[in-house]
Parts: structure tokens; C-alpha cells; sequence
């Protein structure tokens, strides 16, 4: 029986202390775990960082040094629920710092992780019952790469 939930596993190519360190700077309530280093039975260099554990609000993960073998792609990705613009400008600016900026709130951070970075108000905006309102508020959604919630507001209320 699972009795904590799942933690998630990023494989990194060397870098997922450095990655950990990242992730625990930007998000509030988050931590640093154990990091365990390779031994003499490898794969990796003795005293070099296989495992590093950390929590981001809650959320587990384990960083490992897994070599070149696999890298990420957008068939995975992390949302962020914002609560106002100032979350989705502090999240975007600092998860596409060095990475890539996408369409709809999509970016992909400096070590290739997809991140969705998306304004709780646009979430019901685009589920309204109202056909026209999710309409407009959908449309101007795909227009945008960071959101900007006066602007989806806007099209959503019909300004």
C-alpha cells in the first residue's frame, strides 16, 4: 500500500543538485532533502551526486544523475496555478530564465523540464457556462505565450 503519495523522478545528465538548488530558490516552501553520492560500485564517479531528494510546496522529487541516456520532452510537464499576475510574471520570468519560452503559458526551463505557468482566473474563465465568454477567453489564450490576465479578462468579459 502506497502511504505517502507518489515522488516524482527528474533524470538529469549531472546536473540535478545544481537543478534541485534552482527549483528550491523559486518556489516558496520548499526544501532541500539527502543527497547520496556514487561509491565505488558506480555507475557514476565516486563522491559525484547520484540522488538528490527535494520538495517543492509539498511535492516530492528525486533528482538523478543518470547520464545522457534520456532526456525530457514536452509529453511531460509541471502546471503552476497562479493566483494573480504577479505569480505568473515571478514563475515565467524565473523558470524561462536561460530556457525556452512556448505558446500558451508553456515554457521549458534551462535544464529542458516543461512548465505550464497558468492564472487560476483563466482556468474558469475557459470553462464557463457561457459558450461566447470561454470562446473569447479561449481564442485570446492562444494568441499569448506568457499569459496577461487583464488582457485575457478583457476578451473574456467582451472589451
Amino acid at each position: 500500500m502506497v502511504t505517502e503519495g507518489f515522488t516524482t523522478c527528474l533524470w538529469f545528465d549531472g546536473q540535478a543538485e545544481e537543478a534541485a538548488n534552482h527549483y528550491i530558490s523559486i518556489f516558496k516552501n520548499s526544501r532541500l532533502g539527502r543527497v547520496t553520492r556514487y561509491n565505488e560500485a558506480g555507475p557514476g564517479a565516486v563522491g559525484s551526486v547520484m540522488v538528490v531528494e527535494f520538495e517543492i510546496n509539498g511535492q516530492k522529487f528525486v533528482g538523478l544523475n543518470g547520464g545522457p541516456e534520456f532526456t525530457f520532452n514536452e509529453a511531460v510537464s509541471f502546471q503552476i496555478r497562479c493566483a494573480d499576475q504577479d505569480e505568473v510574471d515571478h514563475y515565467w520570468s524565473a523558470l524561462s530564465e536561460d530556457g525556452e519560452e512556448g505558446p500558451c503559458g508553456w515554457l521549458k526551463d534551462k535544464y529542458g523540464v516543461s512548465w505550464q505557468v497558468v492564472p487560476e482566473a483563466l482556468i474558469d474563465m475557459i470553462a464557463d457556462a457561457d459558450p461566447e465568454k470561454a470562446r473569447r477567453a479561449t481564442e485570446t489564450m492562444m494568441t499569448m505565450g506568457k499569459f496577461d490576465i487583464a488582457a485575457l479578462r478583457a476578451a473574456y468579459e467582451g472589451e
